[in-house]
């Protein structure tokens, strides 16, 4: 169980709560802002002056004044109403990372709810009650509104939850885990569905796979370039200091790391006939670097947004107003995930470059054609490369921007959307994409070096062989290769062939400046 204090929760907080599905609860420290912005709406609700979506209708009914009698039937038809959602549910895990932002944005003691919304929703992040959530439906801005109505619906007993590893009905998942549904107080539903927490955890999702996948591409790089005995000249740490870039010198740092003392790099030391390497070989710390220091970027705007309050109307708190504003729209989620979405593209575009490297007999430095053992009689990785030129082609096309789309909602009232849900959303395909395209360069790789022998390459990138080994047989003859491929994917979309260099990677906020 973490104590997350609202306005203060750190990227590698929220990545290990997605990664490894922890249960939070708020620091209590925040539930005395909480309570005092409650009685506010409270008070609001009882008095004359109209609020937004305390005392009135939502968007373009804004006008249309609600009695108080009516408040609560108000919240519960606006959940029912905004659960329009279509597609397939998101993961498990993008789930629950949603509620625990949206449970960091309650708490910052400017939404209004009352301390019951908050302890459910922690109540259901321990007791493992999860919403289905449909992937579609939220253009970014008066909130995801859809999304978080899905997962609203369920506080208050309706749509669908995952428990106990079965879907059931959501008043049914409450009543199994020992809990009753909440019956919504003024502004209740407004403050859960009005909010950008589903396009932030789907950004955040991709931005830590972005991360890990920029580092598991510089331990490819290192193994295609002992793989093609490419020189380690460009990795020379004064080429790096000289541009000045944090990303690039501590991308340079690390593949120096993983090649020293390489007796493949140390045989073609002295009298290389190669003047310079391609761009693929000799760029991959200007590439990658650029990529790590966009995610930091991209990191900064999404650390503020999970600990920001985005929904509408606010609770001033030091001024004792209720004032309407736009922090629902996602326009900084949708920029950053458009910067994470050619971060991915680009990690990608230059690891299939090396991938068909290794695989031309005319680019490849003395290795078999496509690393085949009896080139002809076998074809070796030939089409496990056009596979990845594939892979790299659809990750181009998915980075398009989305956050310069835009439309109409709402009768006009919501004129002007970020698209961030969608922006956001496209990662969890692109980051698929990636793993599989480096999945297959490390394969090539290893086949590469296999057919350097006798000389070895670095005790670090051994290490990383010996583990890939483990789980993928050398490819002797041509055999049935998805599912080896399949599994190359996930050895690096997990940490173990990066954690067997005992090479420290660059990490999020090691380049934040």
């Amino acid at each position: 169980m973490l104590i997350l204090s609202p306005g203060t929760v750190s990227l590698s907080v929220l990545e290990d709560i997605w990664r490894d599905q922890l249960s939070i609860r708020l620091d209590e420290e925040a539930r005395t802002a909480i309570r005092v912005s409650a009685a506010c709406i409270a008070k609001a609700a009882r008095g004359d002056v109209a609020v937004y979506g305390v005392n009135t209708g939502f968007g373009k009914l804004a006008s249309i004044r609600i009695a108080p009698k009516d408040t609560a039937t108000l919240q519960r038809n606006l959940i029912l109403s905004h659960c329009s959602g279509v597609g397939e549910a998101i993961t498990r895990s993008a789930v629950r990372l949603m509620m625990v932002l949206k449970l960091i944005s309650l708490g910052r003691g400017a939404s209004g709810v009352r301390e019951y919304v908050i302890d459910l929703l922690e109540a259901m992040l321990t007791h493992g009650v999860t919403p289905v959530v449909p992937a579609k439906g939220s253009v970014g801005a008066s909130g995801d509104l859809a999304p978080l109505a899905h997962m609203a619906a369920v506080m208050i007993g309706e749509g669908e939850a995952e428990f106990d590893g079965r879907i059931m009905a959501g008043g049914t998942a409450l009543e199994q885990a020992g809990l009753a549904p909440l019956v919504l107080g003024p502004k209740e539903g407004l403050a859960l569905i009005n909010g950008t927490q589903f396009s932030t955890a789907h950004a955040l999702i991709g931005l830590f796979n972005a991360q890990h996948a920029a580092n598991v591409s510089l331990l490819s790089s290192a193994l295609s370039m002992d793989a093609a005995k490419a020189s380690t000249a460009p990795l020379l740490a004064e080429i790096h200091t000289l541009r000045g870039h944090p990303g690039q010198i501590a991308a340079a740092a690390t593949i120096r790391a993983l090649l020293a003392d390489s007796e493949i790099r140390n045989s073609h030391r002295d009298d290389d006939p190669r003047v310079q390497d391609p761009y693929c070989m000799r760029c991959q710390p200007q590439v990658v670097g650029a990529a790590l220091d966009m995610l930091s970027f991209a990191g900064t705007t999404l650390c503020r947004e999970a600990n920001a309050a985005t929904d509408n109307p606010l609770v001033l708190l030091s001024e004792d107003r209720i004032v309407s504003g736009g922090n629902f729209h996602a326009e900084p989620v949708a920029f950053a995930a458009d910067m994470i979405a050619l971060a991915l593209a680009e990690i990608g575009a230059i690891s299939q470059r090396r991938t068909a490297l290794l695989v031309d007999p005319t680019l490849s430095y003395d290795l078999p054609p496509f690393l085949a053992a009896d080139p002809g009689l076998n074809s070796g990785m030939m089409i496990a490369e056009v596979t990845s030129a594939a892979l790299m082609s659809e990750n181009k096309h998915l980075a398009n921007p989305c956050s310069t789309d835009s439309t109409p909602t709402s009768a006009n009232q919501e004129d002007h959307v970020s698209m961030a849900a969608h922006g956001a959303r496209r990662l969890g395909p692109m980051s698929d994409n990636l793993f599989h395209i480096l999945g297959i360069e490390v394969f090539c790789a290893a086949e590469g070096i296999r057919f350097r022998a006798p000389e070895k390459t670095s005790v670090q990138l051994a290490a990383a062989l010996a583990r890939f080994g483990a789980d993928i047989a050398p490819l002797t003859q041509d055999r049935f290769l998805a599912p080896d491929i399949e599994a190359a994917a996930v050895l690096v979309r997990g940490t173990e062939l990066t954690g067997a260099t005992g090479v420290a990677f660059p990490k999020l906020m090691d380049v934040m400046r």
